[in-house]
């Protein structure tokens, strides 16, 4: 099954409501953005790193238009060198490619060890905007459903101010 179909289907079996905005293949957050002008929504940018043993995962879920200070993460999380997960850690814990992390690749982790963080500031915002898994598709959801989706998948979140 295709990586958004199993994004819709879970989100269907899980009662989110969802909108879908598709669209050309997106390669940044900026191109993406291009395509869905004009819908209200917190352009999101996910981020998957790990820790230098590689033995804890974190998705952090913020802003596009915020840079990860990652020296101020290691203080936030009271660790030593975070970094970027490798590609094929990527594919291994969410089953995605670079360029298309999103929060819904917590569908694909089978270990269930990916701790979650999202940024405070963009909670202001009431909807939020992830692609499906796929570079051509940008789902649209409210913060709520969001956190709903989290929970309901068995995941805990923290939310820090990046």
């Amino acid at each position: 099954m295709e990586a958004y179909k199993k994004v819709y289907k879970k989100l269907e079996e899980l009662n989110i409501e969802y909108e879908v905005v598709n669209h050309p293949p997106a390669t940044t957050t900026e191109e993406a953005d291009l395509f869905i002008e004009g819908k209200e929504g917190v352009r999101t940018k996910s981020l998957f790193l790990c820790n230098h043993k590689k033995t804890e995962f974190y998705l952090i879920i913020m802003d596009e238009n915020k840079r990860l200070d990652i020296k101020n993460l290691n203080k936030l999380l009271n660790q030593k060198n975070i970094h970027f997960a490798s590609i094929e850690i990527l594919e291994e814990k969410m089953g995605l490619k670079p360029g298309i992390v999103s929060l819904f690749g917590i569908i694909n982790n089978k270990e269930h060890d990916i701790k979650i963080y999202i940024d405070e500031e963009m909670l202001s915002e009431n909807i939020i905007t992830f692609t499906a898994n796929d570079n051509t598709k940008t789902i649209f959801i409210t913060k709520e459903n969001m956190f709903k989706f989290i929970s309901l998948m068995g995941y805990d979140y923290t939310t820090l101010i990046l």
